[in-house]
């Protein structure tokens, strides 16, 4: 049996997102070209159509999911169940090697607009913990 996964996200102005979260994927097309009628269940319900923009990112290896930062009209009221972990070296790189590489992503990500959480060094390794623009929390290890 296959399944294809698509992480969704909510968020006021979607467009930021992508950009801030840490990721160096490539811009998917939009799944619903503006100006095509909206159809659906969104649009039996009443939802304008300013409400049905959209960004979304694609792995470049095609072996991440799509992610798709959707525009709702209310705002983040709690901490997130889920989130991303992003790894930006493979297993085998440790130690002063990855945090160097962890340190400069995270620089990164600030100039795109996210902020610190919380910063964890331990036996395992260095993580951040960020919050994009919108308040969603996502790792960088």
């Amino acid at each position: 049996m296959y399944s294809k996964i698509q992480v969704v996200f909510d968020a006021a102005e979607p467009e930021k997102l992508p950009n801030s979260g840490g990721l160096r994927w490539a811009t998917s097309p939009s799944p619903r070209p503006r100006g095509s009628p909206a159809g659906g269940i969104r649009a039996d319900a009443g939802i304008p159509e300013e409400d049905f923009e959209v960004a979304s990112r694609i792995d470049p290896a095609g072996e991440g999911p799509r992610l798709y930062f959707r525009h709702v009209p209310e705002g983040k009221t709690a901490k997130n169940r889920v989130h991303l972990d992003i790894s930006v070296a493979d297993r085998h790189v440790r130690g002063e090697a990855r945090k160097q590489l962890v340190s400069e992503h995270v620089e990164r990500l600030f100039e795109a607009g996210a902020s610190l959480a919380w910063r964890t060094d331990d036996v395992r390794g260095s993580s951040v913990t960020l919050y994009d623009p919108e308040g969603n929390e996502f790792c960088v290890h």
